[in-house]
Order: structure tokens, then C-alpha cells, then sequence
């Protein structure tokens, strides 16, 4: 078993990128999900709200990113620094304080959204910690969902396309590392992983949403139904969420690359709930 994809979102529902490699630090990949958009009242929007977000592409510059869009050009943003203003953003259940990115920015995304938005930056690696129902002292996460890093398996993937009418790309799933393992759900049996000289802790199955019937580039809809309704009657937990991946933390810093064979370090039946 290798990681044959590794994935980075620098913001938070735009477009991610395929990578060679990728240093891992304490809140996951370096450089993912570090920026994100939020409306006037600083709650976070994504794909779900706003489709037309997964057609703005990202490119790391330096301390920055460069925002880019086919009709709309391009915007450079650095990251803001210590004296920049903070305030306070909602993602899911947790508020957290962030930087504001410069205004431009948020002048940018909302000409291409069509609603007033901002763009703020996560600047503080302890600043939110993982749910500690999943997590021990120490685990933090920036601007995912609740975990560091998602992992999905080829042959996962493969066993849910061969059930569907029209196959998707893994892309679907907005993963971090995607390993080569064959058949089906393998990662639901995993406790720990290493993968070179990182060690990865298995936390919890990732419930989907209705982000994955969104084309990743387009933001179209193609079947309002799959492939949740496929994969809902493949892959659920007890109590009912439709699954697909794994979400991890990582025990210790290191670097990861396509090829890196995985050790599957301590096996355990993955808690589907």
C-alpha cells in the first residue's frame, strides 16, 4: 500500500490541488484550509451555500495565495500579519478568532459570489482544538471541517463507482491523501497508519454531505442525488451517516510524498458511529 494523490484546499471550499508532496504539522497539511470565506457576521460559507466558490482557483505565492478566476482575473492576498485586525469567525459549533485578510479580497470573492463576503486567515496553530471526544490534549485543527486530515482509499472509490450509473473522480471527496489500498472500506479497519515518518492516529469516519453531488470544478450539479443515494445504501454508520473516508490526526511533524509506502501500525475496527 502507497499514497498514490496528496490534496491541498488553501481556502476553505475553493478549489484544492493535486501535490507532489507536503509537510505535515499539527493542524494537518501545511498550507490547507489556513484561509477561509465568511460572510458579514464572520460565519463560514462553503460549497453548500454557494456552488459557484469551486470555480475560483488557488495558487500558493510566498507568504501568500493568488486568488484566480476565468472571468473575473486575479488577486494576490498575503498573509496578514500580527497587527492585523482579529475577529471572531463561526465554522460549525466553534467560534474562533482569525485575521482579516486584506479588504480587496473580500471585495474580489463577493464580485464573483454575488453576495458580500470576507476572506479571513488562521493564523494561531492552537486555536482550535479537536473535538476531544476524538482527539487528546494537543490536537488542533484549522479550518477543516473538525480533523486535520482525510483519508480515502482507491479502492473505495472503485467499489462506489462500479454501483454507479456514471463514475466520479476522487476529487469529489476533497481528500488529503488517497492511498492505493484494494477493495472496499479497507481504512474502517485501521487504528493507526505511518506513512514514511509519519505517524497517523484514525479518528472517526467522514459523513457526507451534498458537496460531493457538486462537480469539484464547475460547481454543477450533475444528479442531485448521487452519489449519496448509491453510496448511502454501501456505506453508513450506526447512526445513519453516509460515509466515505477516514479522518485522521497526525501524532508528530514529517513529510509525505506520492510513493511513500503506509504501515497499518495498529489495526481496529473504525467506530461507525
Amino acid at each position: 500500500m502507497k499514497v498514490v494523490e496528496l490534496y491541498r484546499y488553501p481556502v476553505k471550499s475553493l478549489r484544492g490541488h493535486a501535490v507532489p508532496s507536503a509537510d505535515i504539522e499539527t493542524m494537518g497539511m501545511a498550507g490547507d484550509r489556513r484561509w477561509m470565506v465568511v460572510d458579514k457576521d464572520g460565519q463560514f460559507l462553503t460549497i453548500r451555500q454557494i456552488p459557484a466558490m469551486t470555480t475560483i482557483d488557488v495558487e500558493h505565492r510566498g507568504t501568500g495565495i493568488l486568488l484566480k478566476h476565468d472571468r473575473h482575473g486575479s488577486h494576490a492576498v498575503e498573509a496578514p500579519g500580527p497587527g492585523a485586525a482579529l475577529r471572531q469567525v463561526k465554522i460549525w459549533k466553534d467560534m474562533v478568532v482569525a485575521r482579516s485578510a486584506d479588504p480587496a479580497a473580500g471585495a474580489y470573492l463577493s464580485a464573483i459570489l454575488g453576495r458580500p463576503v470576507d476572506l479571513v486567515y488562521f493564523d494561531d496553530p492552537t486555536n482550535r482544538p479537536v473535538d476531544p471526544e476524538f482527539g487528546q490534549p494537543g490536537d488542533y485543527v484549522g479550518f477543516a471541517d473538525g480533523f486535520p486530515l482525510l483519508i480515502a482509499t482507491t479502492g473505495s472509490l472503485h467499489h462506489l463507482n462500479s454501483h454507479l450509473a456514471r463514475p466520479i473522480e476522487m476529487a469529489r471527496f476533497r481528500p488529503n491523501i488517497v492511498l492505493d489500498a484494494e477493495g472496499a472500506w479497507p481504512e474502517d479497519n485501521w487504528k493507526t497508519i505511518r506513512i514514511g515518518a509519519v505517524e497517523l492516529r484514525i479518528a472517526k469516519p467522514c459523513s457526507r454531505c451534498v458537496i460531493t453531488t457538486r462537480d469539484p470544478h464547475s460547481g454543477e450539479q450533475p444528479d442531485p442525488r448521487e452519489p449519496l443515494q448509491t453510496l448511502g445504501k454501501l456505506h453508513r454508520s450506526a447512526k445513519g451517516g453516509i460515509i466515505f473516508g477516514q479522518n485522521a490526526i497526525p501524532n508528530n511533524a514529517g513529510t509525505i510524498s506520492i510513493g511513500d509506502a503506509v504501515e497499518v501500525v495498529e489495526a481496529g475496527v473504525s467506530n461507525l458511529t
